[in-house]
């Protein structure tokens, strides 16, 4: 008996293409109707985008902060009246005469041991003013109190000067530090040795650097016998609690 042979089917290519076509062309006639039947229909309406006026506040506004209730009020006006007074029997400083208690930018860079880069600094920091005041309590005991403002557009110069100060006041050898109460990063200095120039008597110092918003407060002691911490924390205190 024969074997099979197995016969080899052409595949039924347009069996399959007629079916697909169908497929098409039904799907485009369904696309067709749906357009057809939503032209014919009423657009739906959307809602209105425009609103109803609101009816505009009468009276007048409410009264602006006082500089009690504000600190950018007290800080944007006289800054020499922040300044602490000078006590009862003290002398106004002598080195201050002709300020009338302002420090342009140029007179404040003259305070630094070296004027010309300071000045370069202060432009580079937004120097905006710089109140100052100082007295002298007998020949060899005298304070200074210096409020620097800054304009702070992009950098916190109040808070690189107060930090760069305070940096060199810890640089000198046996000095002792205490953090000023209520001011952040605030910090007052004694330093126990004191400066010493032949035919004067010994100068000691203390020092005190904080800074609130964009003001750097600085005070400086001189004496010539040792100054106590109370003396520069008082200080520093009460000048911070003015800001």
């Amino acid at each position: 008996m024969a074997a099979d042979i197995p016969v080899r089917r052409r595949p039924r290519w347009r069996t399959v293409l007629l079916v697909v076509g169908a497929a098409v062309l039904g799907l485009v006639a369904g696309t067709c109707v749906g357009y057809l039947v939503q032209a014919d229909r009423e657009p739906t309406p959307l809602p209105s985008l425009s609103q109803a006026t609101v009816a505009q506040a009468e009276g007048e506004g409410p009264e602006p902060l006082s500089a009690a209730q504000d600190r950018k009020v007290r800080t944007d006006g006289d800054l020499r009246k922040l300044l602490l007074r000078k006590p009862t029997g003290a002398r106004p400083a002598a080195w201050l005469e002709g300020t009338d208690g302002w420090l342009d930018i140029a007179g404040y860079a003259e305070t630094s041991t070296r004027p010309g880069y300071r000045f370069v600094r202060l432009v580079n920091d937004h120097f905006r003013r710089a109140a100052v005041v100082g007295w002298e309590l007998d020949r060899s005991s005298n304070v200074e109190i210096r409020l620097v403002q800054f304009r702070q557009d992009d950098r916190l110069s109040a808070v690189d000067s107060s930090s760069e100060n305070q940096t060199w006041a810890e640089s000198r050898p046996g000095t002792d530090s205490w953090a000023v109460p209520g001011t952040g990063d605030g910090m007052a200095y004694v330093h126990a040795e004191p400066y010493r120039k032949p035919g004067y008597l010994p100068q000691y110092s203390a020092e005190a650097h904080a800074r609130r918003g964009d003001i750097a407060m600085q005070i400086w002691v001189y004496d010539s016998k040792p100054i106590a911490q109370k003396t520069i924390m008082d200080l520093a205190e009460r000048q911070m609690e003015r800001l």
